[in-house]
């Protein structure tokens, strides 16, 4: 397998603007050329399109190449990670900027990259007809996923959470819900962790967690659970609604869904997380960082 690419600089606007400059290492983390997605109105981007990418082996890349677009699979209802402004028709979020360092890792700009919405129950199944080249959106790596696809990661990690209405009492465990309602996503972890192991509570399913959240501020479920990152999303666009409560009962490793198989892209993948350590960080200040969250980049699991 040989990859070829250029020089990149990084650059990302918190506070202040912060200008990165990425060394000439030559490696996936420091992708090069122009166009890269630059963080709330600054003036250098925060990854550069990479040049003349070659990743022998690849079934996905020689599609995508075929092709002269990336399609990618994503959320759009989640403030911070995956977002779709219906208004302004711009996507915004931790997933979609991950999902945009990864085309560009591979050459390809933003409209270059044609992107899908894809519910939570239907991913795999996205990925093994070959709808989508990758699937990046709150995407839990997990055994019984692995049968069927392969995941580059785990770029986050995060753990399942609650979501209640403001005013009501705190709770600080799954318990505290039994003969109430709870909502998740259909085909969610969170809400296959509740049918599993918490048969007295009740349970309401969505396709969109978005709905979920509307059920809670009109008093229809009780709590919405998934995992903390989301949820802290929302409770941040409706913060006069709804708050985060309790700790994390599960740990969940967000990874990128891909082809079953497809090894050389893969390792791409995780060598681009693994040498983009500056370009990560940039790419959470920008999206999460006012959350209030603090974590590190987790170390990819090359299984």
């Amino acid at each position: 397998m040989r990859r070829t690419r250029t020089l990149a600089s990084i650059g990302v606007a918190a506070a202040a603007l912060l200008a990165l400059t990425a060394c000439n290492s030559g490696g996936p983390g420091t992708p090069g050329g122009t166009g890269g997605d630059k963080g709330d109105g600054g003036d250098k981007p925060l990854f550069e399109v990479a040049k003349d990418v070659k990743l022998d082996g690849s079934p996905t890349f020689d599609k995508i190449a075929k092709r002269g677009k990336v399609v990618v699979g994503v959320k759009e209802d989640q403030p911070g990670l995956g977002y779709l402004d219906t208004t302004t028709n711009v996507r915004s979020g931790f997933d979609v900027d991950i999902a945009r360092w990864i085309a560009a890792s591979l050459g390809y700009s933003e409209d270059k990259i044609e992107y899908k919405a894809i519910a939570s129950a239907n991913r795999e199944q996205a990925i093994v007809n070959g709808d989508i080249d990758y699937y990046v959106g709150t995407y839990s790596i997990t055994d019984k996923r692995k049968q069927q696809i392969d995941f580059a990661g785990p770029y986050f990690i995060t753990g399942q959470g609650l979501l209640i209405r403001k005013g009501d009492p705190e709770a600080d465990k799954l318990e505290d819900f039994k003969g109430k309602t709870v909502c998740s996503a259909t085909g969610s972890t969170p809400i296959q962790n509740i049918k599993a192991n918490f048969p007295d509570i009740k349970t309401q399913e969505y396709d969109l967690y978005s709905a979920c959240v509307q059920d809670l501020i009109d008093k229809k479920v009780d709590a919405v659970t998934t995992d903390q990152a989301i949820l802290i999303g929302y409770a941040a666009q409706y913060p006069d609604d709804v708050k985060v409560t309790g700790g994390l009962f599960t740990e969940e490793r967000y990874g990128v869904g891909l082809a079953k198989g497809d090894d050389v892209l893969r390792t791409h993948i995780n060598d681009m997380f693994t040498d983009g350590g500056t370009i990560w960080k940039a790419i959470f200040e920008k999206d999460l960082g006012s959350s209030g969250i603090k974590v590190d980049q987790p170390k990819v699991d090359a299984y």
